[in-house]
Order: C-alpha cells, then structure tokens, then sequence
C-alpha cells in the first residue's frame, strides 16, 4: 500500500485524486497539505509541510508555482520522492527541481495524462517519417476562457518531442498576422483557442500533398490527471534519486 502525502488536497484536482485514491486498493492519502480548511476529508490536512506528523511514502503535488520552492527544499529535507503537478513553473524552478532530482526521485511531466503521453510516443513515429516526405507541422490546443497562459505547455511539450526527435530542425511559430510570406518548411505553427469550458483538447496537424493525416487527444474531465499522477506515484514512490517523467511509468 502506497502512502500519500496530497500537497494541495483541497484545491480541484486535490479533490479529485482523494476520490479516486479511495478506490484504489493499492494507495491511500495518510495527510493533506493545504492552507483552505473549509473542506473536511478522511484524512488530515495540515496548513505547512513542517507540521506534517504522519507517516508517507510518497508526495502528491497540485499546487500553485509560488509554494514549489519551498515544497522541494521539504522534500529535499525529509528525503521523500515526490510527484510534480503544477504547471507554469519558472526555469529557476525547473533547474532546482532537477537539483533535488540529485537527492530525492522527482518526477514531472508536460501532462499526467497517459493518453497525451502515448501520443508523444506516436508522434516520434510520425514527425521521422511524415516530415521527410513534405508534411507541414501543425498544433491547434483548445481550453476553457480561465486558462492564463497560452500556448498550453501541453503543446509546448508535443512540439518538444517532435523537434528533438528530427534534431531541433523547427521554428515554432505563435503568430502570422504580423508577416506576409509564405510558410516555411522548417516552421512548426502552435496555436492557442480560448472559449467555454473546455478541459483540453490539442490536434496535431500533418498536413501534405493531397492528404492530411491529424492526431487528436481530447479531456473530458481532469480526472485523467488525477489517475496519471496516482499511477505516478505508485511508479516512484521506492525509486532511487533521479528525474523522472510519465514516459517511465509506461515503460
């Protein structure tokens, strides 16, 4: 049975992982770390890491960027592995995790979800072969109107996977309206759709002569979040120091 500690356990996705934990035979919430107390669990949650005074194996974080400092020097501190869920975190964040990857296992992902990283997997495949053949590359991401940043770093990372497996040959390009010319070869457009409720969708574009091949991976609800990082955690949780990412829980 895999201990958890949730750090953030009352914020959305927090809630969502508590309910499916509580149909996972083998994992369970030990404590909860949030600074909202309005929600009551089946577990305790406490306002600070330091006043954590249960035993776990493993953390769990959906979070804000602003606490990730401090959540990876406790990690560092008390030598747990930990699950890195927050997004829009900073270079310097992203280096000081890899720092503390030195110490503890730390795993983080672009997207928790195992469909989006199947996708990466296929989009190997396609971009070595499609691309020397005259393909364009095109990425179309859809989300809700709250979303703040954009493009979605889940497209940033598909881009990634693309342009490392044919050698950093692309330019990612945001936005057309200020230049008239035509496209190069060598561009790989991203673009970003804001509406609605929308929870996540991203197509990626291989647009050739006479035939357009699209793949296409759409959310339903952020519960496939909340399993990804689940199976995350049950993949790391007696990992030796190292960064990982969602490709090693699927291997």
């Amino acid at each position: 049975m895999v201990k958890i500690l949730m750090h953030g356990c009352n914020g959305r996705m927090g809630q969502v992982i508590t309910g499916l934990v509580k149909e996972d035979e083998n994992a369970t919430i030990t404590a909860g770390v949030d600074v909202y107390d309005g929600i009551k669990n089946d577990y305790p949650v406490f306002s600070k890491l330091q006043d954590v005074n249960v035993d776990f194996d493993v953390i769990i974080d959906f979070s804000t960027a602003s606490v990730i400092d401090g959540l990876l020097d406790y990690c560092e501190a008390v030598k747990k592995p930990v699950v890195l869920c927050t997004t829009g975190l900073s270079e310097e964040q992203i280096k000081k995790a890899k720092k503390v990857s030195e110490t503890v296992a730390v795993l983080r992902s672009a997207n928790m979800s195992i469909g989006v990283n199947v996708i990466m997997k296929l989009l190997r495949e396609a971009v070595a072969k499609l691309a020397p053949e005259g393909f364009d590359v095109e990425i179309v991401e859809k989300h809700h109107n709250q979303k703040l940043d954009a493009p979605s770093g889940t497209a940033i990372a598909l881009a990634d996977v693309m342009n490392d497996e044919m050698g950093g040959c692309y330019e990612y390009i945001y936005d057309r309206s200020q230049v008239r010319k035509k496209r190069d070869k060598k561009e790989l457009g991203i673009s970003a759709v804001r509406g609605g409720n929308i929870v996540g969708e991203h197509d990626v574009i291989f647009a050739g002569t006479d035939e357009v091949i699209t793949i296409s991976h759409s959310a339903h609800s952020k519960a496939i979040f909340a399993k990804g990082s689940i199976a995350a955690a049950k993949y790391i949780f007696d990992k030796k120091p190292g960064m990982y990412d969602m490709s090693d829980v699927m291997a």
